[in-house]
């Protein structure tokens, strides 16, 4: 038997709909006191008349105190689970994707909540985000290895949201020999990516199908790749026969590496870099009197939690308007959000009022979203989080 977590009356809706996480203020602490779990417990999570709603793992020092990994109850989680929860994730990807270079679980959206694995053919990176997936560690690893024999398997649990867990942040190789770079390929255009070291799990799979649909943007056009991380932006322009790349970001060793990719396939002669701040180069370039065919925005989060909004919208706002008075008259601008908060409709107005201050029009010609490989769970808005837009920048 599995130890109840009971939630107050009417608390049951959210979950019933399909939402997979429970509240701290949501529990009735009188009939389950949230004292009494250690973080990573699973528990029977119930409604107010003790009706089973599914299983959980529970963490009680945080808001969000359980997720549910299961409506089947009970159901352990041990590394037949895993196997079977694997097992799905992959059928989804090799539907989708012809090579193995995919984000191959996701989350809640995969039914895994707290765990995200990232696939560079025989390498695995993973990321382990809360207490209940902490627990069974070892068991995620060996349903790894049965599901998918890989060569080398990474541990990325440096995300600062295992502090709100309660959880130590580290970096391990738990299996194999992880070389320091790994290639993999993405729409034609190989890359080399350092995975122990570079941002996140090393590579952004989410905008592989926005990067797609630019390319068709670039031909003979000069472009400007900001906050290019290792050039997947910029090297992809290049590969769709761009003319010249000129890539910016805040690391001078990223940049080296997007160098690096751009030779890889051939394009050394034909990439720039510029190190530093992004609001400062194109600052800089802005009074250089440059123009760019095409100009690319995908900045990491402006907006990481809801107290940030005003601060992150305006810096939203004021890159927009940088970019565009960069962009020729016809040129365009490819602008692209992962910060949860700001929504859809709220980073098109954000480019609509920065046109609007720089005298400028805009044509919103194709807009993008996160990949099938980051499948958005329809009862979880959490889970829908990227958009970009591909816009004519006019005068």
């Amino acid at each position: 038997m599995y130890p109840s977590l009971r939630l107050k009356k009417h608390e049951d809706r959210r979950l019933r709909s399909g939402h997979a996480w429970v509240y701290s203020n949501e529990v009735d602490v009188k009939q389950s006191p949230l004292g009494n779990f250690e973080p990573g417990d699973v528990v029977q999570v119930e409604d107010a008349r003790g009706k089973p709603l599914g299983m959980a793992c529970v963490n009680p020092a945080t808001l969000i105190c359980a997720r549910l990994y299961s409506r089947r109850v009970p159901q352990t989680l041990d590394q037949a689970f895993l196997v079977k929860r694997l097992r799905q994730a992959l059928a989804l990807r090799e539907l989708v994707f012809s090579q193995p270079f995919y984000r191959l679980v996701y989350g809640e959206s995969d039914g895994l909540p707290g765990l995200v694995v990232d696939r560079f053919d025989a390498v695995l990176v993973v990321q382990i985000t809360t207490a209940g997936m902490e627990r069974v560690r070892d068991q995620i690893m060996d349903a790894l290895e049965t599901v998918l024999q890989p060569a080398v398997i990474l541990l990325r649990n440096d995300s600062p949201s295992r502090q709100l867990e309660g959880l130590e942040t580290y970096v391990d190789t738990v299996l194999g020999h992880l070389p320091e770079r790994v290639e993999l390929e993405e729409n034609g255009t190989r890359f080399a990516a350092p995975l122990a070291g570079g941002q996140k799990t090393g590579w952004y799979y989410d905008h592989r199908l926005n990067r797609q649909r630019f390319q068709a943007y670039v031909k003979n056009r000069r472009v400007l790749d900001v906050f290019s991380y290792i050039g997947a932006w910029g090297v992809q322009a290049l590969q769709a026969g761009a003319s010249h790349v000129t890539c910016v970001d805040s690391s001078e060793t990223f940049l080296g590496i997007a160098q690096d990719n751009a030779a890889l396939n051939g394009h050394a002669d034909a990439i720039t870099t510029l190190p530093g701040d992004a609001f400062d180069v194109l600052k800089g370039l802005r009074e250089q009197g440059e123009q760019y065919d095409v100009v690319v925005l995908d900045p990491p989060a402006f907006i990481k939690r809801r107290k940030d909004i005003k601060e992150g919208s305006v810096a939203y706002q004021r890159i927009n308007r940088l970019a565009m008075q960069l962009a020729r008259p016809g040129g365009v601008l490819v602008s692209a959000s992962c910060s949860w908060h700001l929504r859809r409709a709220e980073l098109l107005e954000t480019m609509r009022k920065a046109a609007g201050i720089n005298g400028q029009n805009l044509q919103v010609l194709e807009q993008g979203h996160q990949g099938p490989d980051h499948p958005v769970h329809p009862a979880m808005k959490e889970t829908d989080y990227l958009k970009a837009f591909i816009a004519r920048v006019g005068r």
